[in-house]
């Protein structure tokens, strides 16, 4: 008597799993960092949007007080808004740079914290002049570089 056909089994095989294994984890390294960097970018760009924000009604104070380190009611000028984001985990801390609030000058700075702690722009300054810049150590990127991305 005659053998029947065998009959193929369908699925998968070992090496074709493996394959696809390794070929998720290669998307993986690759897709992970660049989100993570994005994510930094955007942070670091609210931080620069709520230096601007705070840059500009330090301008309004001395449009009425005509002066920056005090109010046109005679009370010192605080920052309304001391973190970035402004509801949330911080993420940079907004404050003016030891001792550069003046009656003519000031230079703020957004300061990293947390997840942000280590990032390659340090923290971010702005001035009444309008300089943006950077300090800090290990800073891997320029003033332009951060201001611009």
């Amino acid at each position: 008597m005659p053998m029947p056909p065998k009959k193929r089994l369908r699925g998968l095989t070992l090496i074709e799993l493996m394959m696809t294994v390794a070929i998720i984890g290669i998307l993986g390294a690759i897709a992970l960092p660049a989100y993570q960097e994005h994510v930094r970018r955007t942070h670091r760009a609210e931080a620069k949007g709520i230096l601007l924000e705070m840059a500009q009604l330090l301008e309004r104070n001395y449009t009425e007080a005509n002066r920056y380190d005090r109010k046109s009611d005679a009370t010192n000028f605080t920052l309304p808004v001391t973190q970035s984001p402004k509801t949330g985990s911080a993420k940079y801390t907004i404050q003016f740079t030891t001792g550069t609030l003046t009656q003519n000058t000031y230079t703020l700075e957004a300061i990293p914290t947390g997840s942000m702690a280590n990032d390659a722009c340090g923290t971010l300054t702005l001035t009444h002049t309008g300089n943006k810049g950077i300090k800090g150590e290990g800073t891997s990127l320029t003033a332009a570089e951060c201001w611009q991305r």
